[in-house]
């Protein structure tokens, strides 16, 4: 992993005219989105860009107001039905900012027989179009599992006789499409890919590329940060069998609130995230039972006696606990007028219970139902736990079900650690015997396809949420893959490399 250092800017430019340009390209893209006329595939096509680059976070109003025209036009005029990749880019883009848009729409791409047309096999961009659309589906939707399954099988054949700049392009889709991937961290591979004649193209890649380096320096000083809070809260150097990766940890609200304008809440929210890892490591690797039975109910309990009864390095690690809780319950108030001490002492306490089943199934050598331990697990995940939350509504706890089963399909273990955690992959296949370890790993992956659909429902107009929050939610389970896809040496190649790219390189 990258360390944590000072970065400039702009080495070979004076600091205020960076700024001053930066302003003024800012300027000339909103003026480009505001004047956009009815041109409806142009201006999709300025959205997309847009979001790709991981720039959107300055033109929220402009998008909107684009997006609230062409949702109309999408649902009443047939227009832009007739192009194919028009058709899958405006479905996208609308489902993707919670707009709800008929799959109904494709259904013209059948057939008399109800088969999608041959015709539709010879255009790659239309293809790479449909399978990006195919990953907004919600339960039920039949056409865009088709559509999905039509798109990648033919460009999966295509690139196979093709080696060019356009298969490189069509590999990415596949392997990384746009709803499922952090535009952020896929935004050097689009820049360089992102050419045309078009004049407001250039005007983007500049305002990208010096937003970019923009948004690096404000990382950097947050790993400064981040890395001094770690080493003067001292668990480290205490608690020497735990893992120690702050800068790993710091990825997560990285990943998840892109704004650069919540830096603060990126730093703040990192500290009960290393708390989790530090808890799992606990229960996992360490603590006896008994111990920690006794730092559940100390957890639950919250009171001095309970934990005068901790060995040493449980003691630490409560202490810690109970700073960093009571230290967020003051910056919340403060600033909103609401103490969540009690919802995070909950929060805190229903995640070491979840650990301890766990930990009791594991002394006990009892392997449970494949429901029964993902149930548990989703709590267990710790995604829950970080969230301010009394009840689990849909949108989290399919998050959290994505990030379980994830960790749980890992190719290795963690950080070379000798664990006591279960595994899913390990009841289901118990519990269904003669089951192949691939086919366990399909049902999985399946599983988690399905999870997808219903968090891509929750995160459809209307529900309770705020598009903040729900946007949150989504790069949570969008961030897993890459928290969890060990390489043979049990590292995680593809998050170091997005680390670096972030942290270290300039555009």
């Amino acid at each position: 992993m990258p360390s944590a250092h000072t970065w400039s800017i702009a080495k070979d430019q004076n600091l205020n005219e960076f700024y001053m340009e930066h302003a003024q390209k800012l300027e000339e893209v909103r003026s480009v989105l505001k004047e956009v006329g009815e041109d409806t595939l142009e201006a999709l096509l300025m959205i997309d860009a847009i979001q790709r680059l991981g720039i959107d976070y300055h033109f929220h109003g402009e998008i909107e107001v684009v997006l609230q025209r062409l949702h109309t036009k999408f649902n009443t005029v047939s227009d832009c039905h007739n192009n194919l990749y028009e058709l899958a880019l405006g479905f996208r883009l609308l489902r993707q900012e919670g707009y709800y848009v008929s799959a109904d729409v494709f259904n013209n791409l059948k057939d008399t027989e109800g088969k999608i047309q041959e015709k539709l096999s010879e255009d790659i961009k239309g293809l790479m179009g449909l399978y990006e659309a195919s990953q907004l589906s919600i339960k039920g939707e039949d056409i865009l599992e088709e559509i999905g399954n039509f798109s990648s099988q033919l460009l999966n054949a295509w690139n196979t006789h093709n080696d060019h700049s356009q298969a490189r392009i069509v590999r990415n889709t596949l392997g990384h499409p746009h709803h499922k991937s952090l535009a952020r961290f896929m935004a050097k591979s689009f820049l360089s890919d992102f050419q045309g004649t078009d004049g407001w193209i250039n005007v983007f890649r500049e305002l990208a590329k010096m937003d970019f380096n923009v948004v690096k320096s404000i990382h950097q000083k947050e790993m400064l940060q981040v890395s001094k809070w770690w080493k003067d809260l001292g668990l480290a150097k205490e608690l020497k069998f735990a893992r120690n990766q702050p800068l790993k940890w710091y990825m997560w609200p990285l990943a998840v609130l892109p704004d650069p304008s919540l830096s603060e809440q990126r730093v703040e929210l990192t500290k009960p995230i290393s708390l989790v890892y530090i808890i799992d490591d606990i229960f996992d690797v360490h603590g006896t039972l008994d111990e920690l039975t006794l730092f559940t109910e100390a957890v639950n309990r919250w009171e001095y006696a309970a934990v005068e009864q901790l060995p040493d390095y449980m003691k630490i690690c409560f202490n810690a606990l109970n700073g960093i809780t009571n230290e967020i319950s003051s910056k919340v108030y403060n600033d909103h007028g609401w103490n969540p001490m009690e919802s995070l002492r909950k929060a805190w306490a229903c995640l070491c219970n979840a650990f301890l089943v766990e930990a009791k199934w594991f002394a006990d050598g009892h392997v449970p139902k494949a429901d029964e331990y993902l149930k548990n697990g989703v709590i267990s995940s710790g995604y829950i736990n970080v969230d301010i939350v009394d009840d689990f509504p849909e949108i989290i706890s399919t998050v959290a079900k994505i990030l379980r089963l994830w960790d749980d399909l890992g190719s290795a273990k963690d950080e070379n650690q000798d664990g006591h955690d279960g595994s899913y992959l390990e009841c289901y296949m118990k519990e269904k015997p003669g089951t192949s370890i691939e086919n366990a790993r399909w049902h999985v992956m399946h599983t988690i396809s399905e999870t997808w659909k219903r968090l891509n429902k929750e995160c459809l107009a209307p529900n309770p949420f705020s598009t903040s929050f729900t946007k949150a939610c989504l790069n949570v389970a969008r961030m897993v893959p890459l928290m969890y896809s060990y390489d043979d040496n049990q590292c995680l190649p593809s998050l170091e490399e997005h680390m670096k790219l972030l942290v270290n390189e300039s555009i």
